[in-house]
């Protein structure tokens, strides 16, 4: 996984906030976890999106991330939760966990973040070596239409979430570019929080705290 792509998670609770509602892919992994016995592994776990409904309902789950704070939210839920998830930090090109699974799956289009032919190689050579015999891979990611890729770089409307914390709508804006010679596309996020007279982005609030500041007043504009 190419470094630049870590930003987007940066935060790892905004990444909560924004994409922990989606489990569209619980009822086919599900089905399929039914089939299968033993030690399930999630690979690009995150916060544990999937992992932890998983493991609710009664399954077996080792989560692998090469992304420390996501790892420790997902930790700090689970344990919360009183759920037994192990979670580990390694590179899914390079997994050495000293277990088999009948079950192995990768979702969120985590797929995608693996660049380069040589990086998809490693990860599927990495996670063969891991399947028991008979064992699964499931993974989903996205095959964007010529459309998509050609479109101008220009801010487009994505979606809409309410912030759990503040109850506020927050937009979000994608501009995308694509490299046709190395056949990656390149998304940049922009967040838009309404009503910003009585709601301060927490994103600009932690990075004053953690440096040391403290927040004293908060102004609409220069008057």
């Amino acid at each position: 996984m190419a470094l630049d792509n870590f930003e987007e998670y940066a935060d790892p609770i905004l990444y909560d906030k924004e994409n922990e509602s989606f489990i569209s892919e619980m009822p086919f992994l599900i089905k399929w976890a039914s089939k299968k016995q033993g030690t399930i592994i999630d690979l690009a776990c995150g916060t544990g999106r999937v992992t932890i409904p998983l493991a609710k309902n009664g399954y077996k789950l080792i989560g692998v991330d090469l992304h420390k704070g996501m790892l420790n939210e997902a930790r700090k839920k689970s344990f919360n939760l009183d759920l037994q998830i192990d979670w580990i930090e390694q590179d899914c090109t390079m997994l050495d966990l000293n277990v088999k699974s009948n079950m192995i799956y990768s979702v969120g289009n985590s797929f995608q973040y693996f660049l380069t032919n040589e990086a998809q190689d490693r990860l599927l050579s990495s996670v063969n070596k891991h399947l028991d015999i008979d064992g699964v891979f499931i993974f989903g990611t996205r095959f964007p239409s010529v459309e998509e890729l050609l479109q101008p770089q220009t801010e487009e409307y994505w979606r809409t979430y309410t912030d759990r914390d503040t109850q506020e709508k927050v937009d979000l804006y994608t501009i995308s570019a694509y490299d046709s010679l190395k056949q990656i596309q390149h998304y940049t996020t922009i967040r838009k929080y309404k009503n910003i007279d009585d709601v301060f982005p927490k994103e600009m609030e932690r990075i004053l705290l953690v440096n040391g500041f403290e927040i004293l007043h908060l102004y609409r504009d220069w008057r």
